[in-house]
C-alpha cells in the first residue's frame, strides 16, 4: 500500500499496522480514503489505531521553539529533550520557529525519524500582521468594515504561511470593558454584537480555503480574560453566568460557527476554576452546546499555573484536571508528556479522553493538508515573492485610513491646507519607525514603519517643521513599563514652542508607545504618559491651532485635550502604512469614516465604562434627578468622553425619514426600519449607520440598549440613500432566566443613528 508523493515513495500508517515494510525516508502517510461524508474522521481514526499511548500523548504537547535549527544537534539540557521528543513522535506542534528554512528542519526530523511520521503544526503568534503590518485589532475594529478585517487577515495569513507557518493565535474575541487591560488593542472593543461580526471575518480571512496561503485560526481567550479585576493581567474574574453567556460567549460562538479550527483556553478563573481546568466552558459548552470539532489549546503554561491558583496539587494533578476539563493541547508546560501516559495507566483519565483530544488534532492536520504533503507550507521561492508584496502595502494602507476616528474638528481645522502654510509637526512619535507597528508584531522587523513625519513630508506644498519636545520612553523600550517612561526629561520643550510659534498650524502626535500595550501591559493611569499632557498645554499656549495625533492602544482620558485643543484625531497604532495614512487623512485626500469600538472615559475612575450597562433602580426613569440619592458620581457626569460607535468626518450627514414596518410581530415573523441619510456637507463621505435595540422588561434585566445591526454607506455631496434594516426573533434573542436563549414577549425600542447615543426610535411588541 504505497503512496507517492515528490520524490519519497511511502508507505501509510495502515500499511504499517498490516505489517508492510517502510524505508528509512518515510513521509506523513494518507489514511485510507474514502468518499464518505465524514473521510477525514476516518483518517484520522485510522492513524489514530496505529498510535502508543506515548505518542498520543505526544500529539498532545507542544513545544517553544529550541536550539539553532539548522546548527549543531543538541547533546544535552531542555533543547535535547525537545529534539529526542520531535524524533519519538512526541510532539503535536512547535511554536515560534518561523522561515521556510527553520520550519522544514524540524518538519523533516518529525516526518522522516519518528515512527509514524506524523507531521507537526507550526504555530505563531500573527495578531495583526507577520512582516507587513496592519493596524492593531481595536483599530480595525474603528473601521467597522468586515470586508477590509477580513482582507487585513488574508493578508496576514497569506505571509505567515509562506514563511512556513500553519497556524495563527488570533483572533482575540475577549469582550472588553476595561482600558486599564493592556490586552485591549487585540481585540475589537466593548460590543459583543461588533466583536461577533469581526471574529467571522477574521476567522474567514485567516483560513479562506485553507490552501498554501491560509493558516487555521485559534480563537482566544476562552473565555472571561477580559473582565480580569482592576484590569490587570492574569487577575481574578468573577462575573455572573448571565454575562458570561450575553456578553462573553457570543463572539466565540460566532467564531466556532464560522469553521475556527481550534480555540485557546485563558489564564484567568471563572467560578473559582481555572478555564485550563474548567470543564463547563469547554467541554459542556465548547464541545458540547457548539458541537466544536477542533482542538483547543492551553495558553502558554497555564496549565502549570493551575498550581499557582492554588486548584492543582503540582503539575501531575494540573494534567489530570486538564485532560479531564477537556483541554487537548498542553502549550510549554510539559504536563502532559510527562504524566498523562501514567494518569491513563492509573485510571485518573480515560483514555477516551485522550483518542478524543489526539483525534480533534489529527483532523486539524489532515484538514491543513499536511498529511498529503507536510512541506506544503515550505516552500523557499514562494517565500521569497510573497513577503512584502506591494498589494499587501497598499492592503494595510487602506485598512490603515479606514481606522483613524475624528474625535474633534472645531471651526474645521482639518483637513490641512495643502499650500502655502507653516506646519509644526510635534512629538516623539512622529519621527518613530517602531511604535507604529504597535504590539503583538512579533513577525516584523523593528524601524519598518512610515513615521507620520515621513508621510506628510510626500506633500511639499508648506513649509514643515519637526521638533520632537520629549520623548515617551527612556532606553531601548523593547518591555515599556511605567518605570521607563520619560517624567523627567523636558529638555525639548523649548524647540517645540519655538516651532509652534512659527507655524500656522501645529500637528502633535502623542500617545502611548507601541508597547506600552499588549499582554502584562496594564495601566492605572489613562492619561498621556509621562511629560506629554505638560508638552500639549505647553505648546498650545504657544499657538492654539492645534490637532492632535493620538497614537495609542487602548481608550485614553483626555479631559483637557477634549475641551481645549480644537481638533483631535484618533490614529491608534496603525502598521507599516502607519504614516502615510494618517498624512492622507490629514490633508483630506481621504476623509475620515472610523467609529470608536470602545467608550472614551472622562477619567480612570469611570473604568470599566461601556454603553451596554444596565439601567439602575435610581433614578427609575433613567434620566438624572437632583437629589443626590442616585448612581453618579459627584466630581464627574456619568457618560463617557466619547462614546462607543462615536466618530465625525469631514462631511456631515442628516437623519430623516425613519420608519418602523410595523409596531408588532410575533414568532418567525419580522419588521423593518428604514431611515434616510443624506450628506448635508461639501465632499463625499461615508457613515457607518447603527441600530440599536432595548428590551423594557424580562425575566433577566437587560441594558439600556444594544448594537443589533450596522451598515457604511457612502455618499457624494448632497447624496441621500435609505438604509434598511430588519428586526426578527433571533435578533431579539437572550440568554433567560430560563438559562437557554429566547426571545421573550415584551416591548422594545429601537433606535438609529451615528454613534450609541442615537435619537431617532420607535417603540415595537413582539408576541408569542
Amino acid at each position: 500500500m504505497k503512496y507517492k508523493f515528490s520524490k519519497y515513495v511511502f508507505v501509510a500508517p495502515l500499511a504499517i499496522a498490516l505489517g508492510c515494510g517502510g524505508s528509512k525516508n518515510t513521509t506523513p502517510a494518507k489514511a485510507v480514503v474514502t468518499t464518505e461524508k465524514n473521510a477525514i474522521d476516518r483518517k484520522a481514526d485510522s492513524v489514530l489505531a496505529l498510535m502508543t499511548l506515548e505518542e498520543k500523548v505526544g500529539q498532545m504537547n507542544q513545544y517553544n521553539g529550541f536550539w539553532e535549527v539548522t546548527g549543531p544537534v543538541p547533546k544535552d539540557g531542555s533543547a535535547a529533550i525537545k529534539y529526542e521528543h520531535l524524533k519519538k513522535g512526541w510532539v503535536g506542534s512547535m511554536l515560534n520557529v518561523r522561515g521556510v528554512k527553520d520550519v522544514k528542519a524540524l518538519q523533516k526530523i518529525a516526518v522522516e525519524q519518528s515512527r509514524l511520521h506524523i507531521p507537526v503544526i507550526f504555530g505563531f503568534d500573527v495578531i495583526h500582521g507577520y512582516k507587513t503590518v496592519s493596524p492593531i485589532p481595536l483599530a480595525e475594529a474603528a473601521s467597522w468594515d468586515l470586508e477590509a478585517i477580513q482582507k487585513s487577515a488574508e493578508i496576514a495569513a497569506a505571509e505567515a504561511a509562506a514563511s512556513g507557518l500553519n497556524w495563527t493565535f488570533a483572533p482575540m474575541v475577549d469582550v472588553s470593558r476595561d482600558a486599564r487591560w493592556g490586552r485591549v488593542m487585540e481585540g475589537a472593543g466593548e460590543d459583543p454584537f461588533l466583536n461577533s461580526r469581526i471574529a467571522e471575518a477574521r476567522v474567514h480571512g485567516f483560513q479562506g480555503n485553507l490552501g498554501p496561503l491560509s493558516v487555521a485560526a485559534c480563537v482566544k481567550h476562552f473565555a472571561g480574560y477580559a473582565f480580569a479585576e482592576s484590569g490587570r493581567d492574569y487577575n481574578t474574574v468573577d462575573i455572573s453566568d448571565n454575562t458570561l453567556h450575553n456578553i462573553i460567549l457570543p463572539p466565540f460562538k460566532a467564531a466556532s460557527d464560522a469553521g475556527a479550527l481550534t480555540f485557546m483556553n485563558s489564564f484567568n478563573e471563572l467560578e473559582g476554576i481555572p478555564a485550563t481546568g474548567n470543564a463547563y466552558l469547554q467541554r459542556d459548552i465548547l464541545k458540547g452546546k457548539w458541537n466544536f470539532k477542533g482542538f483547543v489549546v492551553s495558553d502558554w503554561g497555564s496549565m502549570g499555573e493551575m498550581i499557582s491558583h492554588g486548584y492543582a496539587k503540582d503539575l501531575k494533578d494540573a494534567a489530570m484536571k486538564a485532560a479531564n476539563a477537556g483541554s487537548d493541547m498542553d502549550m510549554e508546560s510539559s504536563g502532559y508528556v510527562e504524566h498523562l501516559a501514567a494518569l491513563v495507566r492509573e485510571g485518573k483519565v480515560s483514555e477516551e479522553k485522550v483518542n478524543d483530544a489526539v483525534r480533534r488534532i489529527l483532523r486539524v492536520k489532515f484538514m491543513l493538508g499536511l498529511f498529503d504533503d507536510p512541506y506544503k507550507y515550505c516552500n523557499e521561492a514562494r517565500e521569497k515573492e510573497t513577503i512584502g508584496k506591494k498589494e499587501f502595502r497598499e492592503g494595510v494602507l487602506d485598512m490603515a485610513k479606514k481606522s483613524i476616528v475624528l474625535l474633534k474638528n472645531d471651526k474645521n481645522l482639518l483637513p490641512l491646507a495643502k499650500q502655502g502654510k507653516k506646519i509644526a509637526l510635534i512629538g516623539a512619535l512622529a519621527n518613530d519607525k517602531t511604535s507604529p507597528l504597535g504590539s503583538w508584531r512579533i513577525g516584523a522587523d523593528d524601524g519598518t514603519a512610515v513615521s507620520v513625519l515621513e508621510g506628510m513630508q510626500q506633500y511639499k506644498g508648506n513649509q514643515l517643521v519637526y521638533a520632537k519636545g520629549a520623548d515617551v520612553a527612556l532606553g531601548n523600550p523593547v518591555f515599556v513599563s511605567e518605570t521607563k517612561i520619560n517624567t523627567t526629561d523636558k529638555s525639548g520643550f523649548a524647540e517645540a514652542v519655538k516651532a509652534a510659534k512659527a507655524a500656522d498650524v501645529v500637528v502633535m502626535v502623542l500617545g502611548e508607545h507601541g508597547l506600552q500595550t499588549g499582554e502584562g501591559r496594564s495601566r492605572s493611569d489613562l492619561g498621556l504618559p509621562g511629560v506629554q499632557q505638560e508638552l500639549l498645554e505647553t505648546v498650545f499656549k504657544a499657538n492654539p491651532n492645534v490637532v492632535l495625533v493620538l497614537n495609542n492602544g487602548r481608550p485614553l482620558a483626555l479631559p483637557w485635550a477634549a475641551e481645549n485643543i480644537p481638533a483631535i484625531v484618533e490614529a491608534w497604532q496603525l502598521g507599516t502604512e502607519a504614516g502615510n495614512a494618517v498624512a492622507q487623512v490629514l490633508y483630506g485626500d481621504y476623509n475620515p469614516s472610523g467609529k470608536l469600538p470602545m467608550s472614551f472615559p472622562r477619567n480612570v475612575g469611570q473604568v470599566p465604562i461601556y454603553y451596554n450597562h444596565k439601567t439602575t433602580g435610581r433614578p427609575g426613569n433613567g434620566q438624572p434627578t437632583e437629589s443626590v440619592f442616585w448612581s453618579h458620581y459627584t466630581d464627574v457626569a456619568n457618560s463617557p468622553q466619547y462614546a462607543f460607535g462615536y466618530g465625525l468626518s469631514y462631511t456631515t450627514f442628516d437623519y430623516s425619514n425613519f420608519k418602523i414596518s410595523n409596531t408588532s410581530f410575533g414568532k418567525n415573523g419580522s419588521i423593518t426600519v428604514t431611515v434616510d441619510v443624506k450628506n448635508t456637507g461639501k465632499v463625499a463621505g461615508k457613515e457607518v449607520v447603527q441600530l440599536y435595540l432595548h428590551d423594557h422588561y424580562a425575566s433577566v434585566t437587560r441594558p439600556v440598549r444594544e448594537l443589533k445591526g450596522f451598515e457604511a454607506v457612502t455618499l457624494a455631496p448632497g447624496e441621500t440613500k435609505t438604509v434598511t434594516f430588519a428586526i426578527n426573533e433571533k435578533l431579539i434573542e437572550f440568554y433567560s432566566a430560563k438559562k437557554v436563549f429566547e426571545a421573550e414577549p415584551g416591548t422594545f425600542t429601537v433606535y438609529v443613528g451615528g454613534d450609541s447615543n442615537a435619537t431617532l426610535h420607535a417603540d415595537f411588541t413582539f408576541t408569542e
